[in-house]
């Protein structure tokens, strides 16, 4: 059995000073009962919080998860592993779908390889079935309606390596889509979107649960003839079921929004995700991504002319860091929506330090500095 002692072990009903006993990979207590154990860690002065969970990044530390290699792969995964990332779902943008499938390919041969030190848990398609209206940095040259030919072929070649696909819910107005991605078991995000309530409604019903990087490229009331319509913003605050993601970077939303979402919303359907460009945690100031020059400047990617932003250079520290000193919340709190929420959304034992979860650990300090990560039960860094 292995041990951790903190006087700051971050839990459901707070922080609580005692050690967290660990067996199999699994938690095994948490409690304040000293027991011998033939591997032990004090991190007294430390938060020993759950591992976090990032449903949303395209890559880091130089490494991209598309248009590269199952190498690249585990090699992004890595990176943000040691920012605190237990748990990852590397996303593939818009391409032509010969470019999508071969990613897939990529994130399942990484996934098979048995060397990923964390979890990588399958891969989130974020799209080509989006809203040419809402790309944002999607390309729209490769912006589709769905195509069962495509998608269902997905499937059957990588069966256990979709975890989740974003979409337009406008583009589905019978709901197919939506049912056959969730018949499979993955999960249905509405995003890069126009949507209005109707074809929300449909999404819903067809068992779309979340809202992709909610207030980006997600639509808002419009109005027609004087009649006002709900948009995705407005339908994800109506529909208590829906479940929402946010950029929570402090620049693609300003904090007083994200307290906001968060008021709206309720900490229990917030989860925190990078959105993470390859380029994150490097030192790239400038270049050219899919044939659009950037610049890195205010801890943001923004277009050259800086009209609008071009992606976040986040990593989940960084995004529990924003909760807690630029938004105002607990650690607690920020760590709830950074690994409790989206372990709900995947529907699986992670996220909480309580008997019967699955062992994986960050450590960091008062500044949100990751010290240390384990992934069931053993010290990954």
């Amino acid at each position: 059995m292995l041990k951790i002692k903190s006087d700051k072990i971050v839990t459901p009903q707070g922080l609580f000073d005692g050690f967290v006993y660990i067996e199999g990979g699994k938690i095994e207590e948490v409690s304040a009962k000293l027991a011998p154990c033939g591997e032990e860690y004090d991190f007294t002065g430390l938060y020993v919080s759950p591992g976090f969970i990032d449903l949303h990044t395209h890559g880091g530390g130089g490494h991209a998860f598309m248009d590269s290699s199952a190498e690249e792969v585990l090699a992004g995964c890595d990176f943000h592993l040691a920012h605190g990332t237990t748990t990852i779902l590397p996303t593939i943008s818009a391409a032509p779908f010969s470019a999508m499938r071969a990613a897939v390919r990529d994130i399942d041969a990484a996934m098979r390889s048995g060397r990923a030190k964390g979890h990588i848990f399958g891969a989130h398609m974020e799209g080509p079935y989006l809203s040419a209206k809402q790309c944002g940095a999607q390309c729209p040259d490769f912006i589709t309606p769905p195509k069962k030919e495509e998608y269902a072929a997905l499937f059957a070649e990588f069966p256990r390596s979709i975890a989740r696909w974003t979409y337009a819910p406008e583009n589905d107005p019978e709901g197919e889509f939506c049912r056959f991605v969730t018949g499979r078991g993955a999960i249905v995000s509405a995003g890069h979107t126009d949507a209005a309530y109707p074809a929300m409604k449909t999404a819903i019903e067809n068992g779309c649960s979340l809202v992709t990087h909610l207030y980006s490229c997600t639509s808002t009331v419009t109005r027609s003839h004087g009649f006002r319509s709900l948009g995705v913003i407005e339908s994800a605050f109506l529909r208590d079921e829906l479940f929402v993601e946010i950029i929570a970077d402090g620049k693609h939303l300003p904090p007083e929004l994200i307290e906001m979402i968060v008021k709206v919303k309720g900490k229990e359907r917030v989860a925190l995700i990078t959105d993470s460009l390859a380029i994150a945690g490097t030192d790239t100031k400038e270049g050219v991504m899919s044939g659009t020059e950037f610049i890195v400047e205010d801890g943001v990617c923004k277009l050259k002319d800086r009209s609008a932003f071009a992606g976040s250079v986040a990593t989940a520290d960084r995004l529990v860091r924003v909760l807690v000193y630029d938004c105002g919340f607990t650690v607690c709190d920020a760590v709830k929506m950074m690994a409790e929420v989206p372990a709900r959304i995947l529907n699986v034992k992670k996220g909480r330090l309580e008997r019967g979860f699955d062992a994986d650990i960050a450590v960091f300090d008062d500044k949100i500095t990751v010290r240390a990560v384990f992934a069931d039960g053993g010290k990954v860094i």
